[in-house]
């Protein structure tokens, strides 16, 4: 069933678990991720980012994909457009019929974040959707990573999460977006997660979970972190396991290709769902 991710997420950050959510961007991807997430008997989120819906849709295809993949789904699943910068087109997919969205204006200065997040949030909380917000900055594995002073200041998510009335709020501790040099593991500063979570008590989101390791992922979960976005190992995982048929098989059919590869990426989200602790916790 096709839910509010506020729901999901309250009930994790009871329970102590996070939710796991995947970056997709076409029917593949999407019925892949709630295919493994079944598997596991796990609630999961289904993250756009607004890149890819802008290269490979528009806000009513996935959220008409969404809805008939979840309304068969034996979990609940969410919809959320991820890093949407665009006031427009949050809009746009809060009426297309996502249950959530992400409105990322970190980059502004903290008054005009505020004061357009709150606008989303208004727009948003009318029709029953969920705004996750970001503070701080997330660096680039490959290239200027997270670092301490992109880092998310407890007493100012305190004061944003109070001024924009956000459902739960990304933070930055340690992690970057992107694939990470081979062997390394990021650094994550799990003290100030302690302290941002004491500060706001609300559900908070780990961006850039790809390659943290299963002790980071761990650590955050224990510390507030209700909410994992994973793009870079699922879309790996998927690729690696293409490769591997290819090369098997070089003149397979293409949708005998697609289907096969399917089990390598999943196999990626069954382990980050173990680490979440969500398996088995689907409603």
């Amino acid at each position: 069933m096709l839910v509010s991710m506020k729901d999901m997420l309250q009930k994790a950050q009871q329970e102590h678990y996070a939710v796991m959510a995947i970056n997709c961007f076409n029917l593949e991807t999407m019925r892949s991720v709630i295919q493994a997430a079944e598997s596991m008997h796990s609630p999961i989120i289904i993250n756009i980012l607004q890149d890819h819906l802008l290269r490979h849709g528009d806000p009513e295809i996935f959220a008409w994909l969404a809805a008939h993949l979840a309304k068969d789904a034996r979990v609940d699943v969410a919809l959320n457009l991820d890093h949407g910068r665009d006031a427009g087109l949050l809009k746009a997919a809060l009426d297309a019929g996502f249950t959530s969205v992400m409105a990322d204006f970190s980059a502004m200065v903290l008054e005009d974040n505020i004061q357009a997040t709150k606008e989303i949030v208004n727009y948003a909380h009318e029709k029953g959707a969920t705004v996750e917000a970001e503070l701080g900055g997330i660096g680039d594995a490959a290239g200027h990573q997270t670092d301490d002073d992109m880092k998310t200041d407890p007493d100012l998510a305190a004061h944003f999460a109070r001024e924009t009335s956000i459902d739960c709020l990304a933070v930055s501790y340690g992690s970057s977006h992107g694939t990470y040099p081979d062997g390394f593991i990021p650094p994550f500063d799990i003290q100030r997660l302690k302290a941002i979570h004491a500060a706001t008590d609300l559900p908070l989101v780990l961006h850039g979970g790809s390659g943290s390791g299963q002790k980071n992922i761990e650590d955050s979960v224990a510390n507030g972190v209700c909410k994992i976005n994973v793009g870079c190992d699922f879309m790996d995982g998927s690729r690696d396991g293409l490769v591997a048929v290819l090369k098997q098989n070089p003149h397979i059919n293409y949708f005998e290709l697609i289907s096969k590869t399917q089990s390598a990426g999943q196999d990626v989200i069954r382990q980050y769902i173990g680490w979440a602790g969500s398996e088995g916790k689907a409603a």
